[in-house]
């Protein structure tokens, strides 16, 4: 559906979306793209007209101009949810179609991305959670031999991590719970939760040759069948306020707080 709202394109602008708003609701799909087309020349920044746009594009059947529009719009500004929610109407008329659904996985994800990307700008630490396991990234592709999977866990772990920051920030500690990566489509979300919280975890009694220090913090474990990694986010208090600091990774075999939770596959 055609959105209104202001932009920096002055009055030629604005009339130039105005038209393009009636072409749009008298369904003449086209002629409204080539009108919104005209005025982001006027207003490039404005993510009305690049919804808009992708919202004419979806209904005239060219789903990689919609997608490119709903990704411009989500870059401009990542709370922009009706640049999703015209893929997801797409997808209930033709609930077959695995292209469309593709393509709503992809702008979800880029829609967290970017709203990750504003929480790291107002987090209290400087820690850059994405950036600090990027190579965490690369070796996930490498293993599972698939750059969307392993981009898919990758966010999961980053926003897990940066979840438990956000908690510890606040209260001073996190609870021991397990969170599962479902994949909704196939997994009936109201039978099997997402997280679970779990009562007894290791308690680390024994040798682990902790390399530091006394820090105060929380460890992050991931499991999968190829892959097993553990990080322990420090964190101090400076001037009353609680700061985490980066995430570092630990051998999973000395520090391991829970075991082995998937049969090992090659």
């Amino acid at each position: 559906m055609a959105e209104g709202g202001g932009g920096g394109g002055g009055a030629a602008g604005a009339a130039l979306k105005d038209q393009g708003n009636e072409q749009f609701k008298a369904g003449n799909y086209l002629k409204a793209a080539a009108l919104y087309t005209q005025a982001i020349k006027l207003d490039p920044d404005n993510p009305t007209l690049y919804s808009n746009r992708a919202a004419a594009f979806l209904h005239l059947v060219k789903l990689n101009k919609a997608l490119a529009d709903a990704e411009t719009t989500i870059k401009l500004k990542p709370q922009w949810e009706k640049a999703i929610s015209s893929f997801q109407i797409a997808l209930q008329h033709n609930p077959q179609n695995t292209e469309v659904s593709r393509k709503i996985k992809r702008l979800t994800q880029l829609a967290r991305e970017k709203k990750r990307a504003l929480d790291v700008e107002n987090m209290r630490s400087n820690v850059d959670v994405a950036k600090n396991l990027d190579s965490l990234k690369t070796e996930l592709a490498g293993k599972y031999g698939d750059a969307e999977l392993g981009q898919s866990i990758f966010t999961f772990v980053v926003n897990v991590i940066e979840s438990a920051i956000k908690v510890w920030h606040d209260t001073g500690k996190v609870d021991a719970r397990v969170n599962f990566l479902l994949d909704d489509q196939k997994t009936d979300t109201e039978k099997h939760a997402p997280v679970v919280n779990i009562d007894k975890v290791w308690k680390g009694q024994g040798s682990r040759k902790w390399k530091l220090d006394q820090s105060d913090g929380f460890f992050v474990q991931f499991e999968s069948p190829i892959l097993r990694k553990i990080w322990f986010v420090p964190s101090t208090t400076e001037k009353g306020r609680i700061l985490c600091r980066s995430p570092e990774l630990l051998d999973i075999n000395i520090h391991e707080v829970l075991p082995r939770i998937f049969k090992e596959t090659a």
